[in-house]
């Protein structure tokens, strides 16, 4: 029910509502933020905060977001959204050969019955309150913002020029019955509007938010204490997804060793909390409020059999030296019955488009399958985010994009990971295993991912170095809109509505009419294509290239083995100089490989796994930017306790290089470092 005193306000800002979409009349998006909340007697810092938030105050062409929401206001319609999570739809997402997994046990979504809440649609609702039609709330950022404001407006119990006085207003705009995530959204907003915001949208307004002091800092929560409190196990549940009983429990244990406990205990999920109450288990910095939605840990079948999913505690701290950014190719809902299911697969964190939420499925001490190279998994965090790769061109969230950013550096900090593009990869940048597996490794989050965003929010902007010996891939993301197929339809010539991108096309010479370089791993004998799907000739912001050669306003980089080459003119460059140790080969066609394994004689109680190099090879006279240097390692987990798993060390060491959209392994005894 609207308060009293928005009905005369809700009548005059109808008399004035604009007749055009804005940019026709010359008024600008500042001016329509500005007499939206004037109309509807909405603080404009608050209307500011709210959409920057949203949406960056980005029209984004009229394309919903990952989470249904149109517009500078993230206003959200009902948005059909799949439950299957692209990272399982092919390929063994464990990684390990010493154990397969099948991509028919991938695929068992069995536990969907559980599925979280869809978001709450608004935009029906300011549409009634604006009297204006869902298709032009879709398509007007005029309209959109002005509906917004008349949404954010009924909110409000009582009018007020004060912004302090809108938390609870922002708090039911947030669009979800968590408490805590909605008061957390709210925070968030305040804290926007207590930095200010200054940017120029994606289709070219000039906005700005101007800092507003004496704002409260984030607010306690108070929990509802007459919430029920249910115990509920949730990492030992059945294969359907039920929890266990008493007497499942004894169908499976028997007293073989095979069976039997040697180390610690599995460690059980918390009772249930109140709902909306942060549990004390996730890890999470003190800025964001983080949910326990622990993944499930059971083993399988009868006796003498040591599969288990769906994932490997440890009973030790383990080094990390990855974080891995992924969508989910599909929406929030999907997800608790996904990771509570044995059967299916693990990530650590996942974070929520409309508001940034938050929840921790898998200790990071523990290991979850996640990124499809057992090696990358081992040494990393895998965080999800709910989006897709390319649908229609759906853009993320800065709701999302600062949660995620704030996770990401206390995680840099906590695992003292270095935060550059070495380090931070997009799945699309985890090498495959072994020539078999290069071709199915997975390609989000794709080129419409915002890096140097990602990067500026975790205070760590990509800047130029002074005489640089090598360059950052760093364009313009706005104003970047690369050619790209595949994302609305199934033809591949079908070209995707432009957008902002975070990546460059890679040509055989300096031509935007030459060829793109091929990948022989994941095309073998096939030509690179310009799909949305396919980066096989393609650069992303922040990695980091030896330069081969310059012409004119072309650069080429060495990658995959050859000269590749992008546009980067100096008038409007699409790379930065910069610093940073590189290597070149001593020999004739080095090998490349997907994984930093010890060599055969280190193994010692545990199967040999097989150091299997992949179709890539270096020639000297090339040179490649080296991410890190690490000794051979293979940590075997292939059981279900963790005493049994053996971690075995070589003396063989590696670096980590930029061979093209991934990252590989050299041999150090085969190259020598230069820089």
């Amino acid at each position: 029910m609207q308060p009293l005193w928005l009905a005369a306000v809700l009548v005059a800002g109808a008399l004035t509502a604009p007749a055009a979409v804005p940019g026709s009349s010359g008024s600008g998006r500042q001016s329509d933020f500005a007499a939206a909340a004037r109309d509807y007697g909405v603080p404009e810092s608050v209307l500011l905060g709210v959409a920057y938030l949203e949406s960056r105050w980005d029209g984004n062409a009229g394309r919903p977001s990952t989470a249904g929401g149109y517009g500078p206001m993230h206003l959200v319609d009902v948005f059909p959204a799949e439950s299957t999570h692209l990272g399982d739809m092919h390929g063994d997402p464990r990684g390990d050969d010493a154990r397969p997994m099948s991509p028919a046990r991938a695929l068992d979504p069995s536990a969907l019955r559980m599925a979280a809440a869809p978001p709450r649609t608004t935009l029906p609702e300011a549409g009634r309150l604006t009297g204006v039609d869902a298709a032009r709330l879709r398509t007007d950022p005029a309209a959109n913002i002005r509906a917004g404001a008349a949404l954010l407006a009924s909110y409000q119990e009582r009018p007020s020029a004060d912004p302090a006085d809108w938390h609870g207003a922002i708090e039911r705009y947030a669009g979800t019955d968590d408490p805590v995530a909605s008061r957390a959204f709210a925070d968030e907003v305040f804290a926007v509007m207590r930095e200010g915001a200054e940017r120029i949208t994606d289709d070219g307004h000039p906005v700005r938010l101007d800092p507003v002091p004496g704002l409260p800092a984030e607010t306690e929560t108070p929990l509802d204490d007459d919430a029920p409190v249910t115990s509920d196990e949730e990492f030992e549940v059945d294969t359907d997804g039920a929890p266990i009983t008493d007497e499942d429990s004894l169908d499976q244990e028997t007293d073989t060793d095979e069976d039997v406990h040697l180390g610690p205990e599995p460690e059980l999920a918390e009772p249930a909390r109140p709902k909306g109450q942060t549990s004390e288990r996730a890890e999470c910095p003190s800025s964001l409020t983080c949910e326990w939605m622990p993944a499930a840990f059971k083993r399988f079948g009868k006796k003498n059999d040591r599969d288990y999913g769906n994932h490997d505690r440890l009973n030790r701290e383990r080094a990390v030296d990855y974080l891995i950014v992924h969508d989910t190719e599909g929406s929030y809902q999907g997800i608790p019955s996904m990771i509570r299911n044995p059967k299916y697969v693990s990530w650590h964190y996942t974070i929520r488009s409309r508001d940034g939420h938050v929840a921790q499925h898998v200790a990071t001490k523990d290991i979850a399958w996640h990124a499809g190279n057992w090696d990358v998994n081992t040494r990393s965090i895998g965080i999800e985010h709910e989006g897709y790769l390319a649908k229609g061109g759906t853009w993320y969230t800065e709701a999302m994009y600062r949660s995620s950013a704030k996770l990401a550096r206390y995680l840099a900090d906590k695992y003292d990971i270095p935060i550059n593009r070495a380090h931070i990869l997009g799945h699309d940048n985890v090498p495959g295993t072994n020539p078999k597996t290069v071709a199915g490794m997975h390609e989000d989050p794709g080129p419409y991912w915002d890096w140097a965003h990602y990067f500026e929010l975790m205070g760590r902007p990509l800047k130029a170095a002074k005489n640089g010996d090598s360059i950052i891939i760093r364009p313009s993301y706005n104003a970047n809109r690369p050619r790209f197929t595949g994302c609305v339809s199934t033809k591949a010539a079908q070209a995707c509505p432009a957008h902002g991108a975070a990546t460059v096309w890679l040509h055989t010479s300096p031509s935007t009419t030459a060829p793109l370089v091929t990948d022989l791993g994941k095309h073998p004998g096939k030509p690179s294509t310009y799909s949305v799907y396919d980066h096989s000739a393609r650069a992303s912001t922040g990695q980091r290239y030896a330069v081969a050669e310059r012409q004119g306003d072309w650069t080429a980089i060495w990658y995959l083995g050859q000269k590749a080459w992008f546009h980067n003119p100096a008038s409007n460059p699409t790379a930065i100089p910069a610093k940073g140790p590189l290597v070149t080969p001593l020999t004739a066609d080095v090998k490349v490989y997907g994984r930093a394994y010890p060599e055969k004689s280190a193994y010692k109680g545990v199967s040999y796994q097989p150091l299997t190099p992949l179709k890539y090879r270096i020639a000297p006279g090339q040179t490649y930017t080296v991410g890190d240097t690490v000794t051979g390692s293979y940590y075997a987990a292939n059981a279900f306790n963790a005493a049994r798993h053996v971690t075995t060390t070589g003396k063989v060491r590696y670096h980590q290089i930029q061979l093209g959209h991934r990252v590989m392994f050299v041999m150090t005894k085969d190259v020598r470092m230069i820089g």
